[in-house]
């Protein structure tokens, strides 16, 4: 039997879950107007910045260091697309393509992310 305390903790985590999704999708969802600009960061250093909603070919980035990474940019979407790195999750996470979406391979010490830029600002397009 769950005591008076006990209630009040599984309330407080019920709202706190609550609270985060809301925020995340609030997150997710602002900006409709946002270019989406992929981040790609290797050793804590940005490498490329990539609008990839305005990408018109397929291209593959290289990535060397302790491990190779390929990244494969489409448009809208971007992926690790073959790693040597001994578990592949970086791989396996499949297509980014919302702001706040993540992929990292740790083994590489790479990170590709999605954020969200206003429209009036110039980025450079591939």
């Amino acid at each position: 039997m769950l005591k008076k305390g006990d209630l009040f903790i599984f309330g407080f985590v019920i709202i706190l879950i609550a609270v985060s999704f809301f925020g995340v999708s609030l997150y997710k969802n602002s900006g409709k107007n946002t270019n989406k600009i992929a981040v790609i960061i290797k050793d804590n250093q940005e490498i490329q910045r990539i609008e990839i909603d305005a990408v018109n070919e397929p291209m593959e980035i290289m990535i060397s260091g302790e491990y190779n990474d390929i990244i494969l940019v489409e448009k809208g979407r971007i992926r690790f697309k073959e790693a040597d790195c001994p578990d592949k999750v970086c791989v396996n996470t499949g297509w980014l393509t919302e702001k706040g979406d993540m992929a990292v391979c740790l083994p590489n010490k790479t990170m590709i992310k999605i954020e969200g830029q206003s429209s009036d600002v110039d980025i450079v397009t591939y």
